[in-house]
């Protein structure tokens, strides 16, 4: 299994940000850095042609245009016909109102990669696309089902949860998931890897979290999450670091409440920041935040609204220089206090930069531009987002070739040398927790032996026991 240990010098401004422009420095050999993908090369989105692309792009937008650049709705990846509701609903997002880009979610590899395709050819100014691979790209581009034969029909590669890798406590393994996840989300036409969780699992009674982290030790996974992040940065996509600072040490879900970790500054330190600070040290390209309550770091607002936190911590203390991303702007961790119009305007004089799955992505655009009307914050705070949205669009190649190619998908999606590295994971994850019978491994019973296997899962998980009965049979 390949070991990644080192990363290339520069490669800190290959999946940041255009910082020139904005008055940040960056290292002497941003300009002529690049990465590969697939083969292929991405240039820097700090650049001198990527910061050039943004201003003449910028210059011909109107503030309104701008702020779009900041609004991704989730779009989902099924098959929609033209003339329905749902495909109109998408082309005013993406022709009246302009948005940058979107979330994609919940398809076959090829549908995905074809709406995408679509989307992009509605668009007059190439989209940003970003998802969650947590578990690869299978953990959204997954193998579907029909009914009532419950017939898996083949999708994407999925790995077995973050836990899983941490549990094998290799930084290879951790590498080549990322290295899988980003060569398979490109084919499809994703560009931002939403991942890896780097909340670290210790509160055994978080009801979100749990097995999406690497694990409850903070330096396991800050150097899984690290190399995870080298793996997909190596191969074109850009990672995104989640949730800062830190969801990990909490009982509750900020999907449906205001969650709080309450602990002290310097335990923030020593644990929940350390991933991010490994994350940051590898060059990741993103960081997306957390909506909730820390009150060692501000007690007044979820950290998605919070300057302090954004701006003054992560981007002033810890010296981040990417793309930063609010969480889902439909959960009620961040809409528990406030409404969506005034939550957008926290948001944006946070200093986050891209507003993801507002529940109205237009009145979204319209509350960011308000915001400016209001003073809440100035016009130049969205041309620094939409600056740094644009350049990673030229560092991408999206000005002159924004598709992908649909014969590709199948040499490159769920093929074999992927799922081989998703089996391993697996094998080498398998951890013996308890055995006071000692019956395990099952070899002293008799193989015309009466077994009973229960299945605990979810209505919804069709596949759940099947493979494990399978290995059953064999031997009994």
């Amino acid at each position: 299994m390949q070991r990644h240990t080192a990363l290339r010098a520069g490669t800190r401004a290959t999946l940041g940000v255009a910082l020139l422009a904005m008055g940040c420095s960056v290292a002497p050999s941003a300009a002529s850095d690049s990465v590969r993908a697939g083969g292929s090369s991405v240039a820097a989105p700090g650049d001198a042609q990527s910061l050039r692309y943004a201003d003449s792009v910028l210059a011909t937008l109107s503030l309104r245009q701008r702020a779009a650049q900041m609004v991704w709705p989730w779009v989902l990846g099924d098959f929609v016909p033209e003339g329905t509701p749902q495909w109109n609903r998408l082309r005013s997002w993406f022709t009246e109102d302009e948005m940058g880009g979107l979330i994609i979610s919940v398809g076959s590899p090829t549908e995905v990669a074809a709406k995408l395709n679509a989307l992009q050819r509605l668009s007059r100014l190439p989209l940003l696309v970003g998802a969650d691979l947590e578990t690869g790209a299978g953990y959204r581009f997954r193998a579907p089902y029909f009914l009532p034969n419950a017939l898996e029909l083949g999708g994407a590669t999925n790995f077995p949860p973050p836990m899983a890798v941490g549990a094998t406590n290799d930084s290879g393994l951790a590498y080549a998931m990322g290295r899988v996840t980003a060569i398979e989300g490109r084919a499809v036409g994703v560009h931002l890897v939403f991942a890896p969780v780097l909340d670290v699992n210790n509160n055994a009674a978080n009801p979100v979290i749990n097995v999406r982290s690497f694990g409850e030790d903070s330096r396991a996974v800050a150097r899984l999450g690290a190399a995870f992040i080298r793996g997909v940065q190596d191969h074109g996509a850009v990672a995104t670091g989640k949730h800062f600072p830190g969801h990990g040490d909490t009982e509750s879900n900020s999907h449906l409440e205001l969650a709080r970790v309450n602990v002290s500054r310097a335990r923030l330190d020593s644990v929940e920041l350390r991933p991010f600070r490994a994350a940051i040290a590898a060059d990741v390209g993103a960081i997306m935040s957390f909506h909730g309550i820390l009150p060692a770091l501000d007690g007044s607002a979820p950290a998605t609204l919070s300057r302090r936190i954004m701006t003054g911590l992560l981007r002033e203390e810890m010296g981040f220089r990417g793309l930063v991303i609010s969480d889902a702007l439909d959960m009620r961790g961040v809409l528990a206090q406030v409404g969506p119009v005034e939550a957008t305007k926290r948001v944006v004089a946070a200093g986050v930069h891209v507003l993801l799955m507002p529940a109205e992505p237009a009145q979204t655009i319209d509350a960011i531009v308000a915001g400016v009307t209001e003073k809440r914050y100035s016009a130049a705070a969205i041309d620094t987002a939409a600056r740094r949205i644009l350049a990673m669009k030229h560092a991408f190649g999206l000005h002159t070739h924004r598709t992908v190619s649909l014969d590709s998908v199948r040499t490159r999606v769920g093929i074999p040398a992927h799922t081989d590295v998703a089996r391993s994971i697996a094998r080498r994850s398998i951890t013996l927790v308890r055995d006071s019978p000692r019956r395990i491994p099952l070899s002293g019973v008799a193989a015309n032996a009466r077994v009973v296997s229960i299945t605990y899962a979810s209505r919804t998980e069709l596949g759940a026991g099947v493979a494990f009965n399978a290995e059953l049979r064999k031997r009994f």
